[in-house]
């Protein structure tokens, strides 16, 4: 009879044990949460009582709303414009910054990132203040353009738009900073045989630094788009929103995440809120998805 060798564990267990820590948190501070909201969100409750289960009667309540039209109408415009607009802006003023040497790039990276490190609420202050219809110096400048001056915060149609501002003012320096950083990656040989080739400034942005940057644009565009998508805490600081009202006026600043606040803890009808943030869950996730499969198919960069 051959003798039964000893139990031991395989060699990646350690690995796996390692690992574990971080797999438990995910599991009962993301995971859980997740899996409770999808639930809930099939639930009538006010936080307080018993939920009671009514299938799909929280969706077809919030899609036939007409704020949930507002919110995701007010959101696709939002992600439209302030994506490109904050990436275009971030990567002009790494190419600036980039091209300095010594203790003035370090004075112009602080500066550009400053804003990224200042509190949120100082943020939305700082803008309403620029953007007061009588003497915010916004509007001062466009007076003395001899322009008709906007109720950036009052106008509805200049809503968006503020808001663009004050998020593009506030994001673009943390997004300089990543394209930076994979600015000084790419080795000067090859902008060097560029030289020799007889290649311009333009031509080495193009064909060199920008398909070098690939993996640095997915990122940057991804993270963009899923903060964007889930936008609530600059629009609600600037209307000066609450629970009761929110959004501006005529709802020229709601968003879905402001309205999944004002359902739950404004309305107390959580199952209600808990289906908003399902159904905008299962957006970025899905173009969260599309934004990889198209970099993978395509190689856009």
């Amino acid at each position: 009879m051959t003798a039964k060798r000893p139990f031991r564990f395989p060699a990646y267990a350690k690995s796996y044990l390692m690992l574990a820590p971080f797999f438990i948190l995910f599991g009962v501070f993301s995971l859980g949460p997740l899996l409770s909201g999808i639930a809930i969100s099939f639930t009538k409750w006010n936080g307080i009582s018993q939920p009671t289960f009514v299938g799909l009667s929280n969706y077809m309540t919030v899609i036939n709303s007409p704020r949930f039209g507002k919110a995701f109408s007010n959101l696709l415009v939002y992600v439209a414009v302030t994506v490109p607009v904050g990436i275009a802006l971030a990567f002009c003023i790494a190419l600036v910054v980039n091209r300095l040497k010594g203790p003035v790039s370090h004075l112009f990276r602080s500066a550009y990132f400053l804003p990224t490190v200042i509190p949120l609420f100082l943020t939305a202050v700082i803008w309403r203040w620029l953007l007061t219809p009588d003497f915010g110096l916004i509007n001062m400048g466009i007076t003395f353009l001899r322009l008709p001056q906007p109720n950036w915060l009052g106008d509805p149609t200049f809503m968006i738009p503020a808001l663009v501002m004050a998020d593009a003012w506030r994001a673009t320096g943390f997004n300089m900073v990543i394209f930076l950083a994979g600015m000084k990656n790419i080795p000067n040989e090859y902008y060097e045989a560029a030289t020799i080739d007889g290649a311009n400034g333009l031509a080495k942005i193009r064909f060199i630094m920008v398909p070098a940057l690939g993996p640095v644009f997915l990122l940057v565009i991804v993270n963009a788009v899923i903060s964007a998508l889930q936008i609530f805490d600059l629009p609600w600081l600037m209307t000066n929103s609450s629970f009761s009202s929110y959004g501006g006026p005529l709802q020229g600043m709601l968003f879905p995440v402001m309205d999944v606040m004002g359902r739950g803890f404004g309305g107390r009808r959580f199952g209600e809120a808990a289906a908003i943030a399902t159904i905008l869950f299962v957006l970025i996730l899905s173009v969260t998805i599309a934004q990889l499969a198209l970099r993978r198919r395509w190689r856009v960069f």
